[in-house]
């Protein structure tokens, strides 16, 4: 078996536990089923209280960002979620929807699919469906989707330039996305990076954001846009795991940054009324810039 079909079932093995445990069980850890960190809150996830359509019991605390808020969803819109977990950025995006649109989320995780398909059911959405598969090869028809977005998801799968290519087959001609991910600036220490729990913990799988944004550039996406930056903060206790005293405070003091970003890009083609981009200010987290800037 190769490495990156070992990460894959590292994953899916976590997330069906995870599956399984509540919000107040997962937010109590570094990304969902690990060793509790003593910090009582989740270092990644973004509040969804207050947001039109979220369901709290689809809502397992795994994001790391709130992609929905920034992706310029319009009535009558076909909207894919990367990821999709237990639903609850299906269900925001179908708020945003309404019942005249359609929303598909994808995932790979079976008790996934499961829990999401009966939260579903129980909301009465007959227009928000979930079906099983990887995201580097979507069960979905090239240009079906208006508009695709995805949490903390992208930094899981090993071949993320495939992910965003599948992104653009997916999308219409015109057709944007709105992605929440966590990236890099500086390396990770090495107990970090090769460790499978903090790949699949959404850390060692990141890759640096110059190159992420790259990735999206290369498959041929314009008006690549970063709507939000913020810093992640990887608790003592958790670091101790891997890191001796001493690397500890190397690492805390290095040039080394774990950042959440949401990216907004579009693909070519004609399209009606384009949404007008939700920006957020960013002087003390990072920069922030407009398709029209050229800084992106």
């Amino acid at each position: 078996m190769n490495r990156d079909q070992e990460l894959k079932n590292s994953v899916k093995e976590r997330y069906a536990k995870i599956a399984e445990q509540g919000k107040a069980e997962n937010a109590a850890s570094c990304c969902g089923a690990t060793t509790p960190s003593n910090k009582v809150y989740n270092i990644m996830m973004d509040d969804y209280t207050g947001t039109g359509g979220y369901v709290e019991e689809a809502d397992l605390g795994l994001g790391c960002g709130l992609p929905t808020q920034y992706a310029g969803i319009k009535k009558g819109d076909t909207v894919i979620d990367l990821g999709s977990g237990a639903g609850n950025d299906c269900f925001v995006a179908r708020h945003e929807t309404g019942p005249e649109g359609k929303v598909i989320g994808i995932d790979f995780t079976p008790a996934m699919i499961a829990k999401a398909r009966i939260n579903a059911e129980k909301l009465g959405f007959n227009n928000v469906e979930f079906r099983e598969g990887d995201i580097d090869e979507m069960p979905v028809n090239e240009g079906s989707a208006d508009v695709i977005v995805s949490n903390c998801v992208l930094n899981l799968v090993p071949d993320k330039p495939k992910v965003i290519k599948e992104i653009y087959r997916v999308l219409k001609p015109g057709g944007h996305f709105s992605i929440s991910d966590i990236v890099l600036v500086g390396e990770l220490p090495e107990a970090l990076r090769e460790d499978a729990e903090m790949y699949a913990g959404c850390v060692a799988g990141a890759i640096q954001k110059e190159g992420y944004l790259q990735h999206i550039k290369d498959a041929g996406f314009k008006n690549v846009t970063l709507q939000k930056e913020k810093p992640i903060t990887i608790p003592d206790d958790i670091l101790e795991k891997y890191l001796s005293t001493e690397d500890m405070t190397a690492f805390k003091q290095g040039a080394t940054g774990i950042f959440s970003i949401t990216v907004y890009a579009e693909k070519p083609g004609a399209v009606k009324d384009k949404p007008k981009l939700k920006m957020v200010d960013l002087q003390s987290q990072g920069a922030c810039c407009t398709p029209d800037s050229g800084c992106c």
